[in-house]
């Protein structure tokens, strides 16, 4: 049997519950907790180290990483609550607009971007990586779930479209 009337799949919804997003989130998470580990430990005693200019480009930077890491870790654990039943697209909508995951972002300039620990430069880089990603990822499953939906085609006017292209003697 033949339902006309279907909706189509949503990507938010197919995309929630997929592997690719449990990667995602898996990724996001050791992002986190390595950034992190890195702060409160290395990124520490490499801090203590730097010329004043520099040492205040880390301590921007390092607030504008971990910034960037709470809206991703918010987006994820949204869309994860999404997967599990625990909150409906709506909800997780609303919610979602409470914490913006913000595309523009000030940074440093390059001199004191290159004064800055080599790790953290690469965090900064990894998480400014999996942002884009996750801002894309995010404008998919919105316009998605915004899309317009198609009209139910009329099954009558289908069938008499079909019994004309079918009898028409021009064809």
């Amino acid at each position: 049997m033949i339902k006309l009337d279907a909706d189509p799949v949503r990507f938010g919804q197919s995309f929630v519950g997929s592997e690719a997003f449990k990667a995602l989130f898996q990724e996001g998470m050791e992002l986190i907790e390595e950034t992190a580990a890195y702060l409160d430990g290395d990124g520490r005693e490499e801090s203590r180290q730097l010329v004043r200019q520099a040492s205040l480009a880390y301590a921007s930077e390092s607030m504008r990483l971990t910034t960037r890491l709470m809206q991703i870790a918010s987006w994820l654990l949204l869309q994860r609550a999404v997967a599990e039943g625990e909150m409906s697209p709506d909800q997780a909508q609303t919610e979602k607009n409470r914490v913006r995951l913000n595309s523009k972002d000030a940074s440093a300039s390059i001199s004191d971007f290159e004064a800055l620990p080599v790790r953290l430069r690469e965090l900064i880089g990894l998480a400014a990586r999996l942002h884009a990603r996750i801002l894309h990822l995010d404008r998919l499953i919105t316009e998605g779930e915004t899309a317009p939906r198609p009209a139910p085609a009329n099954p009558v006017a289908t069938q008499l479209g079909l019994l004309q292209k079918a009898f028409d003697p021009s064809e």
